[in-house]
């Protein structure tokens, strides 16, 4: 698979890494930004960048803390600052997609997000105001360990909750359970419960979300999103966000429900199209990128 040379932009004290497919013979108006989920980087978006690219300025981008970008250690609520640190949060990376689209492509855009990059799109969205076109979430995470969806009634789950974020606190402990899952076995396994047709895990793709995790500061990322327990849900910002939005959903996503996707489509009037996509699961994009890539071009035809 060739994907396109990385480029850095250097945003605060950090080195960002993305990368551009676009036509070099045509004086495309129409912008893409691609925001990868938890875990992944641009490199996910293997059979989507290029494909979109035949149409469209299509840029994809390494959130902090993944891929080739700067991976600052984690700060929680109550630690002290330190250099080189940062507090993992939707506003850290939804001001990074912000600042990105204001000073690089300089030109409204349309946001692609996968799973927790959906979340962030949607913040993004809301920063750039007009300067966003729409908002395309694939998967888009739906947060259920968030404070806010615990239900009182869960009489269990209240109890055990203290205990849990008193022990994913603990650096020791968040660090063993990022290694136990950064090894390309257990990667697999991931990738097959994601993927539930089996379609295009290859090897590619385990390097692709493997190499990543090899890098000396790989942990701080994971250790500042699973200590989240109080943040944006998509919920909270689709009322805040002026352009259209677009859902995608694999049919047999085994972490984010289709049946709540289609609560959301008939409860906010700025979500205009939900597309399910068939036998595929959490990243229909990769799993199943034709289709994908078709529903994506006839939004952005919809409503460019």
């Amino acid at each position: 698979m060739y994907f396109n040379k990385s480029k850095t932009w250097k945003w605060k004290n950090w080195n960002i890494s993305w990368s551009l497919s676009k036509k070099s013979s045509s004086e495309n108006k129409i912008n893409i930004l691609l925001v990868h989920g938890f875990g992944a980087s641009k490199k996910h978006w293997r059979h989507n960048q290029n494909f979109l690219g035949q149409f469209f300025n299509c840029y994809a981008i390494d959130l902090i803390g993944f891929g080739e970008s700067s991976q600052p250690s984690a700060i929680l609520d109550y630690e002290p600052y330190k250099e080189n640190s940062t507090k993992y949060s939707f506003d850290l990376w939804g001001n990074q997609i912000s600042k990105f689209c204001s000073e690089i492509i300089k030109s409204p855009v349309y946001l692609v997000g996968n799973s927790i990059g959906g979340v962030i799109s949607l913040k993004a969205a809301e920063i750039l105001k007009n300067n966003c076109k729409g908002v395309i979430l694939i998967d888009c995470a739906q947060r259920t360990m968030d404070d806010k969806r615990l239900k009182k009634g869960d009489i269990l789950m209240n109890l055990i909750r203290p205990i849990l974020k008193t022990v994913v606190r603990q650096r020791l402990i968040s660090n063993t359970l990022f290694t136990r899952a950064a090894n390309p076995k257990v990667i697999k396994k991931i990738l097959e419960q994601a993927y539930p047709s089996g379609k295009n895990i290859d090897e590619e793709l385990i390097e692709i979300l493997y190499q990543p995790a090899k890098r000396e500061n790989s942990k701080e990322a994971f250790r500042g999103f699973i200590n989240l327990f109080n943040d944006y849900l998509a919920t909270d910002l689709f009322d805040k966000v002026d352009a259209p939005i677009q859902l995608i959903w694999g049919e047999k996503d085994p972490w984010e429900s289709l049946s709540e996707a289609k609560l959301w489509k008939s409860k906010f009037k700025s979500i205009k199209r939900l597309d399910i996509i068939k036998d595929a699961g959490h990243c229909p994009h990769d799993e199943k990128p034709e289709i994908t890539n078709q529903f994506i071009c006839e939004f952005i035809q919809e409503t460019k």
